[in-house]
């Protein structure tokens, strides 16, 4: 049966591929964006397109019209340091935003499947020993990461009242191709771009600080997988909601060298200071999607990160012709 679909920041780099899928699925797909750093040229010619804010009543309007069976929300401001020095920006976009969906939805009188893209990464914090699995301590360190885990508390109340089947995917560090360099600061397409300039890559703190980086496309097969499997029993947010990453720490200095061994370059690194708001630690235990999704990743880092500097490097090259 065809599913209609409706992806939000669907001109993203996370968005954007997820768009790709389920219209490859044979899904009907809607997208949303704003296209403040989503890309027009991304969103699959299959998908309906609607330039739109989240906060919008015209956002709204489309998700209470359009009685969608699936809402993949990845729409977001997603810059933890933008979160620490506008919080009160970030609280609009991410839970503000996300309510104005919900209860556009509601209003459609047919509750979709919600997948929320949450973070595995900023809303545990420090507190608990990578890989953390669903049920540590939330202990989020920056307001992006409180706009998070509000919104899984905000979904598991549509869920108890209004009857909404949502799940929270937890995403470690997501990198891979169309990641944006400017516009989503993702470390990896920062590296990248420093690297085929011939720049030095800048390392905030003393570099040993570590994350769980995971593929685009291995966070896109947990999107797929979540939208057609079983839905978990209701309960509290840990019940429906997944991490989704490899498990494994890398630390920023590792990750630097990773890249640069695959543009064939020895890196120049320039330390500055520790940034406010950043974990030191972090890794996700993904023992649960494995279990209730019947997902895993399948992209080693080494393989991913040579993918992705590969992908750059050709955007370059077409850029400068």
């Amino acid at each position: 049966m065809t599913r209609r679909v409706l992806v939000t920041g669907g001109a993203g780099f996370i968005g954007s591929q997820a768009a790709d899928a389920f219209v490859a699925a044979g899904d009907h797909v809607s997208v949303i964006d704003d296209l403040s750093s989503g890309r027009r040229a991304q969103v699959p010619g299959a998908a309906e397109f609607h330039q739109l804010d989240i906060r919008s009543a015209e956002a709204a309007r489309v998700v209470r019209d359009g009685r969608f069976d699936v809402l993949v929300h990845l729409a977001a401001q997603m810059d933890v340091r933008k979160s620490v020095a506008d919080p009160v920006f970030d609280a609009r976009v991410n839970i503000e935003g996300t309510l104005n969906l919900l209860e556009a939805a509601r209003a459609a009188g047919v509750p979709p499947r919600v997948l929320f893209a949450s973070s595995g990464g900023a809303i545990y914090g420090d507190r608990a020993e990578p890989p953390t699995a669903e049920e540590a301590a939330k202990d989020p360190q920056s307001p992006y990461g409180v706009a998070k885990l509000s919104v899984e508390h905000y979904l598991a109340y549509y869920g108890r009242v209004h009857g909404f089947a949502s799940i929270a995917l937890r995403f470690s560090n997501v990198y891979g191709p169309r990641q944006d360099p400017h516009g989503e600061a993702g470390v990896v397409a920062i590296f990248c771009e420093r690297l085929l300039a011939g720049e030095a890559v800048t390392v905030y703190g003393d570099g040993r600080q570590t994350r769980d980086y995971v593929s685009v496309d291995d966070v896109v097969r947990a999107l797929v997988a979540a939208a057609r499997a079983p839905m978990p029993p209701a309960g509290g947010i840990d019940t429906r909601a997944f991490n989704i990453g490899t498990g494994v720490e890398t630390d920023v200095l590792t990750l630097a060298k990773t890249l640069a061994a695959a543009a064939g370059v020895t890196p120049r690194i320039l330390h500055e200071a520790e940034r406010a708001g950043e974990q030191r630690r972090s890794a996700v235990r993904i023992a649960a999607a494995e279990r209730a999704l019947d997902w895993r990743p399948t992209v080693t880092l080494d393989a991913g990160l040579r993918a992705t500097y590969a992908w750059f490097a050709a955007r370059r090259r077409a850029v400068a012709s």
